[in-house]
């Protein structure tokens, strides 16, 4: 079907309607649905939180009675199954609406065009691929944890222009400017789970919060997850603020420490060690595919970086680089002894770069072997 300017416009609105819901809908995808009856918009919704009412739901709602013989233009096929939520299929159909747009097929295996099928066999006309890949990147690491069975990892790193990340002593405060670190805010607010190593925590005392550059958006924090092989992370620490969601993988089975992060509110998992005694990353992976989580975004120095790197678990790669030059002696971005010739090393895919006040984004995908 050739799609009107009319249906792209509508389109459009659907989609800017959804990004409202990026830092809110987790794990859920972001959707957003406008509802348009003899070339007027009688009703918008968007998703804003797993557990509530969908986009179509929302835009129905507001729609009432000018929603039967209307156009439904959804960014994502509506659902078809009995979830926390009753089938958005279904109420589009109870509500008379004749024409369903639909920007891309639901990856998810629960619905992944059964709920065109049920669409069409109430007798509603339905078209899909309008804008197919906007709304396919908006949702990338929702569809990437529904055709791969696991989360999206992303390793952000700020560093200077010769690659160092702090200074000898550790000081590292700050190497790039506001605006690079309001983008680092938001890419907290878009992940499920923000990484990090108990060095980092002993080093910095970061909250791993989102916070800035986020006004106007409704948010829903990260979980914070710690990597800490021995349980040195103290109970004073900032990832345990108010309200915090904060869990701890470790080796250690020392019961008196598990207990006394247990009552201050934090969760602690004890995994496999590996042959250094550390947390094994293959088991933290095996650990993060469990979760009820889109993506993870990886917040640590050296040494986690450069062992997630060589692990394979890295999926994209984002680096915040400042004009400036920290010299020989300052710490590096990745810690990788076992790279010792050109063929070990870890090969990126270039994405795009973007300007951030005087800072440099650049976004790799790392390439993985064939």
């Amino acid at each position: 079907m050739t799609f009107t300017a009319d249906d792209q416009r509508y389109m459009s609105r659907a989609l800017e309607l959804a990004a409202q819901g990026k830092y809110s809908a987790k794990p859920n995808p972001c959707v957003g649905c406008v509802i348009v009856n003899d070339s007027d918009i009688v009703g918008e919704g968007w998703h804003k939180k797993a557990g509530e009412p969908h986009a179509e739901v929302h835009a129905l709602k507001q729609a009432s009675a000018a929603a039967n013989g209307s156009t439904a233009y959804v960014t994502l096929e509506p659902c078809s199954h009995h979830g926390r939520t009753p089938p958005c299929a279904d109420a589009l159909v109870k509500a008379g609406v004749s024409r369903v747009v639909i920007a891309m097929q639901d990856p998810n295996p629960l619905v992944a065009g059964k709920g065109v099928a049920r669409l069409r066999d109430a007798g509603v006309d339905v078209f899909v691929g309008l804008l197919e890949e906007q709304a396919r990147a908006m949702n990338k690491v929702f569809c990437h944890k529904m055709t791969t069975g696991k989360p999206y990892v992303i390793s952000k790193v700020a560093m200077s222009l010769d690659g160092k990340t702090a200074m000898a002593s550790g000081e590292s405060q700050w190497i790039t400017g506001s605006a690079a670190r309001e983008d680092v805010h938001r890419l907290r607010a878009e992940s499920d789970i923000v990484l990090t190593g108990v060095g980092t925590i002993l080093a910095d005392d970061p909250q791993l919060t989102a916070r800035d550059g986020l006004t106007g958006f409704l948010v829903q924090q990260p979980r914070i997850v710690v990597l800490d092989s021995q349980l040195k992370t103290p109970l004073n620490a900032r990832v345990f603020g108010e309200n915090a969601n904060t869990t701890i993988l470790t080796c250690s089975d020392n019961e008196q420490t598990i207990q006394a992060l247990t009552a201050i509110g934090c969760i602690v998992e004890v995994i496999a060690a590996d042959s250094k005694g550390q947390v094994d990353l293959y088991a933290v992976h095996e650990w993060l595919v469990l979760q009820n989580i889109n993506s993870v975004m990886i917040e640590a120095g050296a040494l986690l970086n450069g062992a997630c790197l060589q692990t394979g678990i890295v999926d994209e790669l984002v680096i915040y680089m400042a004009p400036s030059a920290l010299g020989s002696d300052a710490r590096g971005a990745f810690s990788m002894p076992q790279v010792s010739k050109l063929s070990d090393r870890v090969q990126l895919v270039y994405v795009n770069m973007d300007e951030l006040g005087d800072d440099i984004k650049l976004t790799y995908n790392v390439k993985r072997e064939k």
